[in-house]
C-alpha cells in the first residue's frame, strides 16, 4: 500500500502543479490582457518601451535563449515532481562531445514528462548524462507572446522552428540535447487513459534535421503520461473534432476538453517514468536523400516499439499493452 503523505506536503505538492497547470492554460492570454491595459493607463510607457525593446530582440528565442536558466532550478519543481511522482530513467550513456535529438513520446495533454525531466533540474537530467543539457523545443508562436517569452526563455525553454535548431545543433558546441515533442497537437487529441498511441509514421523533419547536423536520435517514453487526466474525445466526422482541427491549423495547437480530479484541472495522481533509450547513430549529410531520410525515420520507430516493450511491464502496464504508432 501506498503511504499516506502528510497534508502539508501533499498540499504543497498540489499547489506546485496547480500554479504550472494555470500558467500553461491563462498565462499567455494574461500577458497579452495585461500589456494591453497598460497601454490605456498611465503606465503606458512600459508598455511601450517594451515593444521598442522587444523589436530589437525578436530573433533572441532563436538564438538559443538568454542563456539563463534559473527558473528550471526552482525548487517548486521538486514538489511538482513528487507530486506524480516524476522518474527519469537512463538506459545508456550519452557522448558530451555529441549532439542529440531526443524524440519525446507522447505528447499527453501537457507534456508532464517532457517538461519535468528536460526542462527543470528537479528529476536529475544532468547528474544522470554529465556533460549533456537538455533544451526542450515547444511551439514557435509562444515566443511572440509578451512577457511569456522572458518567463520561458529563463526555464530554458526554446521555439520548435528550423532557425532554433539549427543555432542549438551547430552553433552552440556539443553536448546538447534538443528535445522535441514529436506527435503534436495531433498527438494530444488522442491521449486518453489506457491508450498508448504516438503519431509518427509521417512526422520525418526531426529525422531530417538530425542528418542534417549529424545529431544522434534518441527515443524517449513516458510510461504514464495518458493516465493523467480525462479527455473528451471526438470521433473522426464530429463537428467537434472539425473544429479541433480547424483550431490546430490557424493557432498550431488543439484545444482539448480535459478533466482532472480536484477543482477538475489538477492531473490525477498517477506515476510518469520517461525512459530514455540508447542513441541511434548518425552521419552528418547536408543534404540528405528520402531514402535516407526514411531509412533512418525507420529505424527510430523500431527502436521506440523495442524501448516501449522492454519497459513497459516494470512501468506499470501489463504484457499484453501494444504501441499504436499513426
Amino acid at each position: 500500500m501506498t503511504e499516506e503523505k502528510p497534508q502539508l506536503k501533499a498540499f504543497l505538492e498540489a499547489i506546485s502543479v496547480l500554479q504550472w497547470v494555470l500558467s500553461f492554460l491563462f498565462l499567455g492570454v494574461g500577458c497579452i490582457v495585461l500589456m494591453v491595459y497598460l497601454m490605456f493607463t498611465s503606465l503606458w510607457p512600459l508598455p511601450t518601451l517594451y515593444f521598442i525593446w522587444l523589436i530589437n530582440d525578436w530573433k533572441t528565442p532563436e538564438r538559443g535563449g538568454r542563456g539563463t536558466t534559473f527558473v528550471r532550478k526552482w525548487k517548486v519543481w521538486e514538489q511538482f515532481r513528487e507530486y506524480f511522482p516524476v522518474k527519469l530513467v537512463k538506459t545508456a550513456d550519452l557522448n558530451p562531445n555529441k549532439n542529440y535529438i531526443f524524440g519525446s513520446h507522447p505528447h499527453g495533454i501537457m507534456c508532464v514528462g517532457a517538461f519535468a525531466c528536460f526542462s527543470t533540474e528537479s528529476c536529475g537530467f544532468a547528474e544522470m548524462f554529465p556533460g549533456v543539457k537538455s533544451t526542450l523545443v515547444i511551439l514557435a508562436g509562444l515566443f511572440k507572446i509578451p512577457l511569456l517569452r522572458e518567463y520561458l526563455m529563463c526555464a530554458g525553454l526554446c521555439p520548435v522552428s528550423k532557425p532554433s535548431l539549427v543555432h542549438l545543433l551547430s552553433k552552440s558546441g556539443k553536448g546538447n540535447a534538443v528535445v522535441i515533442v514529436v506527435g503534436g497537437a495531433a498527438e494530444s487529441l488522442a491521449s486518453s487513459p489506457g491508450i498508448n498511441r504516438v503519431v509518427m509514421k509521417q512526422r520525418k523533419g526531426f529525422v531530417r534535421t538530425a542528418l542534417e547536423h549529424g545529431a544522434d536520435l534518441v527515443p524517449v517514453y513516458s510510461f504514464g503520461e495518458n493516465e493523467l487526466f480525462q479527455q473528451v474525445i471526438f470521433s473522426e466526422d464530429s463537428l467537434g473534432r472539425r473544429l479541433q482541427g480547424l483550431f490546430k491549423n490557424i493557432m498550431g495547437f488543439a484545444p482539448c476538453l480535459f478533466v482532472g480530479e480536484r477543482v477538475a484541472l489538477l492531473p490525477y495522481r498517477k506515476p510518469v517514468t520517461t525512459v530514455v533509450g540508447s542513441p541511434i547513430s548518425v552521419p552528418k549529410c547536408v543534404t540528405p536523400t528520402e531514402k535516407q531520410v526514411d531509412h533512418y525515420h525507420g529505424l527510430y520507430m523500431e527502436a521506440l516499439s523495442k524501448l516501449f516493450h522492454e519497459h513497459k511491464v516494470s512501468c506499470g502496464l501489463s504484457e499484453s499493452h501494444k504501441l499504436e504508432i499513426i
